[in-house]
């Protein structure tokens, strides 16, 4: 009872007014021993009983604080009773703390008395008491080099993911920029397969970076001025305005990219097209002016009777008619390298030297032509006899002949359509060209009689050479196999037609089908962009119930990312049926897409702005009421409800919550002081967050520069600078370096050379 008595005296006068960190007196005691030994070797001091015996810690307290009473480094955990006397011998001679214990007891004792322990340990506590004030200071000054530590890693973070998300941007803007294809078809289709990759694989994850990136930004913003610490400037070409005008610059190079792409590939189709037309139309040309140059060389009709003669000018005259006939296709292939020359054919050098072949040719076939019309007069005056017959047949062949050919480059002829309207008309066309075979056929067999006529006239009055129309070129079995070829070209046409109709059907299937869709997509984005905006600027009970409904818009919108992605599927249809336009829906792909990101950005840029309100509330301890009343006043004056305030709504905002704003030249430079504050980017608006940060900083007080500095004379012993040593000693290690590398050298006469300047330091953390 007596022992118990006098531990409770002890208790009260000698331990119980100890205080660390605001634990109790025996947690606070034992706190102290562990920071003051926790650099030296073999000492782990956990309670007060066992790990005291081997006299290690007694010593480490006795040289963290006079170093100059004993050698640390020469003391051996294997002689615990030469340490205990050691430190017990010290402390009465030079600390005047009486010997409480005695050293063979500790050694041979297996637990020694705690009570005894604790009561010997705090003399030394009071002893060392001056110095406890150097380890508070050094406390204060951790606290703030932490905060501020941390805060350069996030600003490092923030640094970098701007460089890599501007670095990506600046490497794929000009690849959209760049408007030119290598002007065929198969590179064309490449450089489409390209912007599907970019737009499914590349620049969703670049739109999830930018929203990390902002997030980042906005929260160190928020710790910097919940820390009373000055706001963080990005380096130039890396503000979060920056991303934003660069990121713009991508969606306005992306913007009608898709389009133009698609666009340049129905041009290159339609120069394939009208290439192989050409081609065409040149071969059947060559074809007929085989030869030509030979027949018209020829003098045949000056040794011919005038029979003969007749008939070589009869069939002179033909010719000039198909001649003429001719002239029509020679322009059209003119006109269409032309064309293929105007809209940059890749291979136009070709397409050129062939037109330009066929054109030397025709202007031979003309001088030939001239030349024989001339020789066939000078001899016509002579011949009479004509063949009438012939003749007859000459003028009907010509003309059906013209027709055959005409009718099967019809047939045969490609087309191109873009609706069921079009391809309904081709059909009609088609309709009214078969109506016309029933003339057509007449004409044949009027033609084949005519032949047959003369088979009969020649086997009558045994006519050599009578089967040789000398006024046409054209023979009945020619006409006969070209008739053939109409008649089962037309069929062909039918089905050709009927396949195109079909697919027009099928594009139209694909227009309703994505239409269909995209009228539930675009109004759901709609209503939830407009859900969000509501939440981010309305009145709630509470913080976290505005946060939970954002969270919920969140989860809602990541549950309807499938439509977005079925409507990719439909577009990509549209895109390989090479649609343009649908008539059915007002919303594009692209206005989707950018809705959708639009929505993704408000979602989180809201989350972010509520969380922060949080942080500031618990920080500053700022009531849901008081929250309340300073968004009624935020919303009043943003009447656009953009989410921010101009310069002159923010001022008649002070002014309505009673805050005096002067309107003299003293008030305007208060209020420029309080809006650099508010809106250190110089953006031009304030946003409530910042709005909400200085209302609380007006109604909380914070720490100051003058409070760490004098924390820091503490430290060096009211000397106007520290050394590295001083600094060592009494700081944890990364911090301590981090302080020697950010001092300035302090140059004033008396220091020594490598005396540090604290003040100047405390000045720059603190700083606006």
């Amino acid at each position: 009872m007596t022992l118990g008595m006098i531990w409770t005296i002890i208790l009260r006068f000698a331990i119980q007014d100890i205080s660390v960190d605001e634990m109790t007196a025996k947690d606070g005691l034992l706190l102290w021993c562990q920071r003051k030994t926790a650099p030296y070797k073999n000492v782990n001091v956990q309670n007060f009983h066992t790990n005291w015996k081997d006299g290690l810690a007694f010593c480490a307290l006795i040289h963290r604080h006079r170093p100059d009473l004993l050698d640390y480094s020469k003391l051996s955990k294997a002689n615990p009773l030469a340490n205990l006397n050691l430190a017990f011998d010290i402390a009465e001679k030079y600390l005047d703390i009486p010997r409480m214990l005695d050293a063979e007891d500790m050694v041979d004792m297996v637990r020694p008395d705690e009570h005894s322990i604790m009561t010997y340990v705090s003399c030394f506590y009071h002893a060392f008491q001056g110095q406890n004030q150097a380890e508070s200071a050094a406390n204060r000054v951790s606290k703030a080099l932490a905060g501020r530590q941390g805060n350069d890693d996030l600003e490092n973070e923030y640094d970098r993911l701007a460089s890599d998300l501007l670095g990506w941007i600046q490497r794929t803007t000009p690849w959209l920029e760049n408007r030119v294809t290598d002007n065929t078809l198969p590179g064309a289709r490449k450089k489409l397969d390209e912007f599907r990759t970019y737009r499914t694989q590349h620049k969703p994850p670049r739109v999830g970076q930018k929203g990390q990136l902002e997030t980042a930004f906005n929260t160190l913003q928020t710790k910097l001025r919940l820390n009373n610490r000055p706001p963080y400037m990005p380096k130039e070409g890396r503000m979060v305005s920056d991303i934003a005008n660069a990121w713009k610059n991508l969606d306005n190079a992306e913007r009608g990219f898709e389009d133009w792409l698609l666009s340049e590939m129905m041009r290159l189709e339609r120069l394939d097209r009208l290439a192989q037309k050409f081609k065409r139309k040149a071969d059947i040309h060559e074809e007929w002016s085989k030869g030509k140059d030979e027949l018209l060389s020829r003098n045949d009709y000056r040794n011919a009777t005038l029979s003969e003669v007749k008939a070589l000018k009869r069939k002179h005259g033909a010719f000039e008619s198909d001649l003429a006939v001719h002239q029509e296709r020679v322009e059209q292939l003119a006109a269409i390298a032309e064309e293929l020359n105007k809209l940059g054919y890749h291979d136009s050098p070709a397409i050129n030297s062939r037109c330009q072949r066929i054109c030397s040719s025709w202007d031979r076939l003309g001088v030939l032509t001239t030349q024989r019309r001339q020789g066939i007069d000078e001899v016509e005056k002579i011949l009479e006899r004509v063949d009438t017959l012939h003749l007859d047949f000459a003028k009907r062949v010509t003309p059906f002949n013209n027709w055959l050919d005409g009718a099967r480059e019809d047939l045969v002829d490609m087309f191109i359509v873009h609706s069921i309207e079009a391809t309904q008309g081709l059909i009609n066309d088609h309709e009214q060209f078969k109506s016309t075979l029933i003339e057509a056929d007449k004409e044949y067999r009027l033609l084949v009689g005519i032949f047959q006529e003369v088979q009969r006239f020649a086997q009558q009055h045994n006519i050599p050479g009578a089967l040789e129309n000398p006024y046409s070129s054209s023979s009945a079995q020619e006409i006969t196999n070209k008739w053939n070829e109409v008649r089962q070209l037309v069929p062909r046409r039918d089905q050709a037609l009927q396949q195109e109709m079909m697919r027009q059907q099928q594009n139209e299937r694909i227009r309703r089908t994505f239409a269909e869709k995209a009228n539930v997509v675009g109004p759901w984005i709609e209503k939830q962009l407009d859900i969000v905006s509501s939440i981010g600027m309305g009145v709630h009970k509470s913080l976290e119930e505005a946060l939970k409904k954002l969270i919920a818009c969140r989860t809602a919108v990541e549950a309807f990312r499938p439509h977005i992605d079925e409507l990719e599927q439909y577009r990509q249809a549209e895109q390989e049926a090479i649609i343009l336009e649908n008539k059915y829906t007002k919303y594009s792909m692209e206005t989707l897409r950018v809705g959708w990101e639009q929505l993704l950005t408000s979602i989180n840029r809201n989350i972010n702005e509520v969380e922060n309100q949080i942080l500031t509330r618990d920080s500053k301890g700022i009531t849901s009421e008081q929250l309340n009343e300073f968004r009624l006043s935020f919303n009043h004056f943003d009447k656009n409800r953009s989410g921010r305030l101009t310069p002159e709504e923010f001022k008649a905002c002070l002014l309505s919550l009673g805050h005096n704003v002067r309107n003299d030249k003293q008030g305007e430079s208060q209020f420029l002081k309080i809006m650099s504050s508010v809106d250190p980017n110089m953006s031009g608006y304030v946003k409530f967050d910042s709005f909400l940060d200085y209302l609380t900083r007006q109604a909380a007080g914070t720490d100051s520069a003058d409070s760490l500095i004098e924390s820091f004379r503490v430290l060096a012993q009211d000397r106007p600078f520290i050394t590295p040593e001083d600094l060592r000693r009494e700081l944890p290690p990364d911090q301590a370096e981090y302080c020697i590398r950010k001092m300035q050298p302090y140059r004033l006469p008396g220091a020594p050379p490598n005396a540090l300047d604290y003040a100047s330091f405390a000045g720059t953390l603190y700083q606006f």
